[in-house]
């Protein structure tokens, strides 16, 4: 059983685009379909040219991360939805390795470990990663921080219609609120202790540029969810 996989890559004013559509078409997994959501972008479009008919293009005006990826979501027809970064890549079995241990396992949503890379693709070996033995870890990881990198998950797309959408007004730390949503809704959020996906340290990141507008969006979402999060731990775990 080979169940589609959307791949959601949302676009705006990235150089490494073309390199991170590259690695999803060179998926070894059979059935998946790539969404490019082009985010009101005018740079480096061209890199968009070489991959026409290979990928399904959405233009939609700026409106950041979240609704980028709501439309890749809205205009997927896959079962399950991937996500990854303009300026990311994927290893050639990423999608493969997750979809069959989503299977075997029986689960929804899963996210895996990771590496990092510079501009130019070289290791960045001094950067730690967590590892969480089992899902409890994972509850009591997000007490403190975000404990999942979005380019990693995997979730089934049905789960969206239940929980809802992406918040456009978080420029910067949606993820972060979608999965503490998650984990707050009794889903369960299963890590598999692989590193598929690679994740670009540079100056033009999103990350780099807005660290201070992004606190500001932990402390928001921390202060609502966190005591939301301590009770359902206290309750359920």
């Amino acid at each position: 059983m080979n169940p589609k996989v959307s791949v959601i890559i949302p676009f705006y004013n990235c150089s490494y685009v073309d390199q991170a559509i590259e690695s999803a078409l060179n998926q070894t997994y059979p059935n998946i379909e790539i969404i490019v959501v082009d985010d009101g972008s005018t740079k480096f479009k061209e890199k968009l040219v070489p991959f026409e008919g290979r990928i399904v293009y959405i233009k939609k005006e700026n409106g950041g991360t979240a609704t980028a990826l709501n439309e890749g979501i809205r205009a997927a027809t896959g079962e399950y939805i991937a996500w990854l970064s303009s300026d990311d890549y994927f290893l050639p079995n990423k999608v493969a390795k997750q979809i069959s241990f989503m299977l075997n396992e029986k689960v929804e949503v899963s996210f895996t470990n990771y590496n990092y890379i510079n501009e130019d693709n070289q290791p960045i070996e001094h950067w730690g990663r967590p590892v969480f033995s089992n899902n409890d870890d994972v509850y009591r990881a997000f007490l403190d921080y975000n404990a999942i990198n979005g380019c990693t998950v995997m979730i089934k797309k049905e789960i969206f219609n239940h929980i809802g959408y992406f918040y456009p007004d978080l420029r910067y730390t949606q993820d972060y609120e979608m999965w503490m949503r998650l984990l707050l809704h009794g889903y369960k959020i299963y890590y598999l202790d692989e590193e598929l996906t690679k994740f670009r340290v540079h100056k033009e990141s999103g990350t780099y540029k807005n660290q201070e507008a992004m606190q500001q969006e932990i402390s928001i979402i921390k202060n609502y969810y966190g005591p939301l999060l301590k009770e359902y731990i206290a309750r359920h775990l």
